[in-house]
């Protein structure tokens, strides 16, 4: 059976429990959390074969996130432990629509850490999928396991999925995060972006346009997500567009996008790109925006990833 592997940052959430700015902030709710393994875990309780590339810290947090991907049945034996820094932190406060601010505690976490060799250990097969996205993109050992893992994973004839997923305040300046998304753009078969992701990576207003301009290298699929107006996907001949087949109160958009993609690749895992018709995309962005409907209504990102029954 073909396997989805995500590799990046995990890490904990510490969400507000009430309203506003950080400052205010008093209770917390300690969430697992942090993109790829977000989108691991989707793909895993969808019923699928998943598994996390990153690194812990020797720390309760760390414990606690390796015990939260068991718990989910996400593979387990690419994540690595060290004592040279600390499981990363993320505090996160919501407004009133539920749209999220973050604060991160990672100078550095133990998931920047995670080096070439580590990542040279898995062993990708044809038909699997490598997802990254840009967190841990950063100048530091853990760019260099990207480079690697995507290198093996091409030459495995996996599939390779980026998802930039843009944070600024993790960067020294936005350019730099903006320069290194538009070089590692090119290696990825899928890419997903938010509609104002893509202006930012692009410069275009235009969507339409901005697409074209992302059409460079590797890449053959484009996931435009429009919040609650849905999802438009582009490929070199076809573009579908789906709005969100229902409505749900937002409590906290955390892990929506990570729950869109995850629901996407799940669909693709064993089926591939080739291929794909109208019909198939159409069914894979309306199953995909119903998982992030379902995300948005509730609290923290992996505890509200959706089950099978609930999507499909």
């Amino acid at each position: 059976m073909n396997r989805l592997y995500a590799i990046g940052e995990m890490l904990i959430d510490f969400t507000a429990q009430e309203t506003g700015a950080l400052e205010t902030a008093v209770n917390f709710r300690k969430n697992a959390g942090g993109a790829p393994a977000n989108v691991a875990v989707c793909v895993a309780k969808l019923g699928k074969e998943a598994s996390v590339i990153t690194k812990l810290g020797n720390d309760p947090f760390g414990n606690f996130l390796v015990e939260t991907l068991q718990r989910e049945h996400v593979g387990t034996e690419y994540v690595f432990r060290t004592d040279r820094a600390n499981t990363a932190l993320a505090f996160v406060a919501r407004d009133g629509n539920g749209e999220r601010s973050f604060s991160f505690y990672r100078n550095p976490s133990a998931d920047m850490l995670l080096d070439e060799s580590e990542a040279e250990k898995v062993p990708f097969g044809k038909g699997d999928i490598l997802h990254f996205g840009s967190v841990d993109l950063v100048d530091a050992p853990v760019r260099r396991a990207h480079i690697a893992a995507i290198r093996r994973a091409r030459e495995a004839g996996a599939i390779i999925s980026f998802d930039p997923n843009l944070r600024y305040s993790l960067w020294k300046s936005a350019e730099e995060l903006l320069s290194t998304v538009r070089t590692f753009l090119p290696l990825a078969d899928l890419v997903k972006v938010s509609d104002e992701e893509l202006f930012d990576i692009t410069g275009i207003s235009n969507e339409r346009e901005a697409v074209s301009a992302l059409f460079c290298g590797e890449v053959k699929i484009v996931f435009v997500t429009k919040g609650k107006d849905g999802a438009t996907v582009y490929t070199g001949q076809t573009e579908v567009s789906m709005p969100t087949d229902r409505n749900s109160a937002v409590v906290d958009t955390t892990g929506a996008g990570d729950s869109f993609i995850g629901t996407v690749l799940y669909q693709l895992l064993g089926r591939g790109l080739d291929g794909l018709t109208e019909e198939e995309l159409r069914g894979m962005l309306q199953k995909a925006n119903r998982a992030a409907t379902i995300v948005v209504s509730r609290e923290g990102a992996i505890p509200a990833m959706p089950a099978r029954n609930e999507v499909f």
